[in-house]
């Protein structure tokens, strides 16, 4: 005989729309369950149990960690920040969560939406100006500058992270990221590779995550727009006009006739996560 439970949450609304459970907001968080968040937010089953499911079984999270979260602000970065956020009340773990966003260098940049999101949230944010993007396109004029921007990006963000006292760098790749990625080197470089999961950055001493890995980025779209995260426009000339892009498209299409392919590609690529462990 099934028995059914009633549980009561009470909710704070906050100025971005977002619902952030009270007890997470006050002094000494509760030890709220991930039940209680998706009997509230019936969205949330499509990301918190896929974020709980990874930072288990690739021990992402320790007790004491300090989590620096790249914000781009994209919609997944923003996800990823609005997930490690909450779950910090959630799981059985206790960790701090910082956002830390490298400003490329365009012009008009403003950062003021993401630092408002970052308070309701109660996270703290560090904006680290660079100038990456006109090095790029202005002075090197790079044709193909995505490695290159990555690495520069990347660097600079785990430079921040370790001058905050951080120890964790939290990316926000997705599932459809890994497969693409997998495509590419296939495609382009002609070998069988993706990202990992938890990299060792033995350099700086920084633990690298993506604890979005098993979450589809239609569920990053759409917590996006429920919650009206603040996202900004890219104005990257090479956005969009990129072999990432040409091969998203490709994987698109497909997915379309038979829409169980990213699923099965995940599984594809979690036997090489596997593979790494042997």
């Amino acid at each position: 005989m099934r028995k059914w439970y009633i549980i009561i949450l009470e909710l704070k609304v906050t100025t971005t729309g977002l619902y952030i459970p009270v007890a997470h907001t006050a002094a000494g968080a509760a030890n709220l369950t991930l039940g209680v968040i998706q009997l509230a937010l019936p969205m949330h089953q499509h990301l918190f149990p896929k974020v709980k499911k990874i930072v288990r079984e690739h021990n992402m999270l320790r007790t004491g960690d300090k989590v620096a979260v790249g914000v781009s602000g994209g919609k997944d970065s923003l996800t990823t920040l609005y997930a490690l956020a909450t779950l910090r009340g959630i799981l059985p773990l206790r960790f701090s969560v910082m956002a830390i966003v490298v400003d490329m260098g365009w012009p008009g940049s403003d950062w003021t939406a993401v630092g408002d999101f970052c308070k309701s949230l109660d996270v703290c944010l560090k904006v680290v100006n660079t100038r990456i993007g006109p090095l790029l396109f202005e002075k090197r004029r790079e044709t193909n500058p995505c490695a290159l921007c990555s690495r520069m990006r990347h660097g600079a963000l785990n430079k921040a992270a370790a001058e905050a006292g951080c120890n964790v760098v939290a990316l926000g790749h997705h599932r459809e990221d890994a497969i693409e990625t997998l495509f590419m080197n296939l495609i382009y470089n002609g070998r069988i590779d993706c990202f990992k999961p938890v990299v060792d950055l033995d350099r700086s001493s920084l633990r690298l995550i993506r604890p979005m890995l098993y979450v589809a980025e239609k569920t990053c779209t759409r917590a996006a727009k429920k919650f009206s995260f603040p996202v900004q426009f890219n104005p990257c000339p090479a956005d969009g006009n990129t072999r990432r892009q040409h091969v998203k498209e490709l994987l698109l299409a497909e997915s379309k006739q038979a829409p169980a392919i990213p699923r099965r590609l995940l599984t594809a690529i979690k036997s090489l996560w596997e593979e790494d462990v042997k």
